[in-house]
């Protein structure tokens, strides 16, 4: 039986008409205690990706993906127009109808934004946070990431390339990896890197990079101002999520850009 954890404590209540579950859905089923540590010599790039793009598939098979003719799908087309190869990387878009205001992006390149963030934001800004996110698989940040999610999950039983290739995960295994990877954080570094990154995204798709920042304050709103949820973990964390704001902003005025107004 699969069970559906809560990653975001601030749902919105106007998805009706989109179908929206309540929450996004991973396989928490845990394994069993570990039986061998995997050492990272024995876990290779190209293992990464194989066992990113096997959880990427649980995740699509067990989430609802919005269909092409939903309005969106259709709208996140629109947004991601010409970006299926930015910057040397593969990328592949979907939403997911459910109410979590999140979106992720994986070693593979899959990038999955959830229904409450298109809510939640315009598109100018979903576009920043894309931005960020792509951010983060250029940098590494996502396959080191689940990397580390493997290595201490699914991988302590034992199960690591075997001839060279990487071996499947069964069902619990990827949910225990889902697990980590829903629980994990960047780091400060990495967080300002990925800033970087999706503020130049914007300019260079002829967006006013204010929309990162404004984009930074709506999940600040959303979270209540500071309190504990999984808004935090999608530009962790606070209170630091107030000062990039406020860094980004002034960063971008300096370049000559003007804030929209809401």
């Amino acid at each position: 039986m699969k069970v559906t954890k809560t990653l975001l404590t601030v749902a919105l209540m106007g998805l009706g008409a989109y179908g929206a579950q309540a929450q996004i859905k991973i396989n928490t089923k845990s394994i069993g205690s570990a039986a061998k540590a995997v050492k990272a010599a024995t876990l290779s790039n190209d293992d990464v990706i194989a066992y990113t793009k096997e959880y990427i598939n649980w995740m699509d098979a067990n989430n609802p993906v919005a269909p092409a003719d939903h309005e969106l799908a259709q709208r996140l087309v629109k947004l991601t127009t010409g970006l299926s190869n930015y910057d040397g990387q593969q990328l592949n878009f979907k939403v997911y109808l459910v109410r979590d205001v999140n979106a992720f992006a994986c070693a593979d390149g899959s990038v999955r934004v959830c229904a409450g963030l298109m809510e939640a934001m315009t598109d100018n800004e979903v576009l920043g946070v894309i931005g960020h996110e792509i951010g983060h698989v250029k940098n590494q940040d996502s396959k080191d990431a689940f990397r580390t999610a493997l290595l201490t999950s699914a991988l302590k039983d034992g199960v690591s390339s075997q001839g060279g290739a990487a071996g499947a995960l069964s069902d619990s295994q990827l949910g225990e990896v889902g697990e980590q990877v829903a629980n994990m954080s960047f780091s400060r570094k990495q967080e300002s890197m990925a800033d970087e990154y999706g503020y130049q995204f914007l300019k260079a798709n002829n967006v006013n990079p204010w929309y990162m920042a404004m984009a930074f304050e709506r999940l600040v709103e959303l979270s209540g101002g500071g309190k504990e949820s999984f808004t935090q973990k999608l530009f962790s964390s606070h209170p630091d999520t107030e000062k990039r704001v406020a860094e980004m902003g002034k960063r971008a005025e300096k370049d000559g850009f003007k804030k929209p107004e809401k």
